[in-house]
């Protein structure tokens, strides 16, 4: 696929990265000729200098022939205009935008082919709220996928010493929760992956990922490690963007605490917001953690702009008694160095975003991706079409699929049914799949498995 990647930041480049090994043709436009050698130092991509919205610009970027633009600097205007500038004189048949504002999204008619032809809006800001806002809804879980409008998740947990299934091989699964199904999709142990089988035991440590309908997760997570204490209490330490769309989602179900440090941002948060308490003041002040109670907080998420701040004061927080910390990080770099470590969970938005982004580049129906495990690994939902003849998926059962190596099929959702999946369990045509990938390499391989042959049409 030919795709031109206007905005060469940190979301612009981690998806460069990401699409960059996968044998796309990938052209990344920006301003800045210093990040481009940089980016063309380390991937395998054509670079152009210049204005992302301008016609000339993108004819040089070879708008005339792309499939898709991916809309993606700093400024939701020239995000907006680039992608009118590829509708109207390049004819191009996709345009993702990422567009922050709320003044723009809460206006859903803008973005029509007769105003602005944006076939696909990103918001990284609502992305990272909704994934922060499902970690709050289950603690103890280090990630929290929806999939199937919400209908399946997939949970990744760290088993801890005592929980029932600990120490027990996997096919125990089903006789510790009758009535709840599940499947583990993937067990990372060490850094490693290991293929879940019937006789494979769950040791300490191990991070688990399985997969369960929404109302069983938390039965599930309590066969590996002592359930955590439903949240009550709620620390953000930063109201921009993120933090204020956070309290408001949240604020009628926990007592929300917002620490802001500009006085004009706290004023206007404590005007916005119905039920959250708004502090003026530094989050790594420790006097103020104290008298706020820190040792009382649940869950203390630190969301400002400054990644050195938030990890320094999700430290802190932990240190003088908060239960969870989290963090927002963009060096991906940083993100191993802390986690697991005194920081509970590190929340990188360029993952979070990366996953819609590629729902839209995936072969074959492809409905929801995740990116996961820094990019290495992939979930995802797809949608099986055509008969026995036409298909490689559907009139079979999961173990006659050739499925590739470390590729896992964790559930089947067949209309409203939540089918978890079983080595005899059939696919029939429109199901939704979802697929654990522990080696993003073989994604080609699972997108062929999900084309349908010409002999359907």
């Amino acid at each position: 696929m030919k795709i031109i990647i206007l905005g060469a930041g940190q979301v612009g480049s981690s998806v460069a990265a990401n699409l960059a090994s996968e044998a796309n043709d990938i052209t990344v436009v920006d301003d800045n000729t210093a990040v481009l050698n940089d980016l063309q130092d380390r991937l395998d991509i054509r670079t152009v200098t210049g204005h992302a919205s301008h016609p000339d610009t993108l004819a040089q970027a070879g708008a005339d022939d792309a499939d898709m633009v991916l809309a993606v600097t700093s400024s939701d205007e020239t995000n907006m205009i680039a992608c009118q500038v590829a509708y109207t004189l390049f004819h191009t048949p996709t345009k993702i935008a990422r567009v922050r504002s709320l003044e723009y999204l809460n206006h859903s008619r803008l973005f029509t082919q007769e105003a602005l032809p944006v076939d696909v809006l990103i918001s990284p800001e609502q992305l990272v709220t909704d994934y922060i806002e499902r970690l709050i809804e289950n603690p103890g879980a280090l990630q929290v996928l929806d999939f199937a409008g919400g209908r399946v998740q997939l949970v990744a947990v760290r088993a801890y010493h005592g929980g029932p299934l600990v120490g027990h091989e996997l096919r125990t699964l089903k006789e510790h929760l009758p009535g709840a199904d599940a499947r583990v999709a993937a067990i990372f142990r060490s850094g490693k992956h290991i293929v879940p089988a019937g006789d494979t035991i769950i040791e300490v440590d191990d991070e688990v990922f399985f997969v369960a309908a929404r109302k069983h997760i938390r039965r599930v997570m309590s066969e590996l490690r002592k359930l955590d204490k439903p949240v009550k209490r709620v620390m953000l330490a930063g109201g921009g963007n993120i933090g204020m769309r956070l309290a408001s989602a949240i604020e009628q179900r926990y007592q929300i605490k917002i620490i802001e440090h500009n006085e004009e941002r706290s004023r206007s948060l404590s005007e916005d917001l119905d039920r959250s308490i708004v502090l003026l003041g530094d989050a790594a002040d420790e006097e103020l953690l104290l008298e706020e109670n820190i040792e009382n907080t649940d869950v203390f998420c630190a969301l400002t702009n400054d990644e050195e701040a938030n990890i320094l004061s999700a430290m802190l927080a932990k240190r003088l008694g908060a239960r969870k910390v989290m963090s927002l990080i963009n060096r991906a770099s940083y993100v191993d160095l802390v986690q697991s470590q005194t920081i509970d969970i590190a929340i990188s938005p360029q993952q979070a975003t990366i996953g819609s982004l590629l729902t839209h580049v995936r072969r074959g129906d492809v409905v929801v991706v995740h990116s996961l495990r820094r990019g290495a690994a992939e979930a995802m939902e797809a949608v099986a079409h055509g008969d026995r003849d036409s298909s490689k998926v559907v009139g079979r059962a999961i173990d006659e699929i050739k499925l590739p190596r470390g590729t896992t099929i964790g559930a089947i959702v067949r209309g409203e049914e939540v089918i978890i999946a079983h080595h005899d369990s059939v696919i029939e045509s429109d199901d939704h799949v979802i697929l654990f990938l522990s080696d993003k390499r073989c994604i080609q391989d699972v997108e062929r498995l999900f084309q349908v042959g010409v002999t359907f049409f």
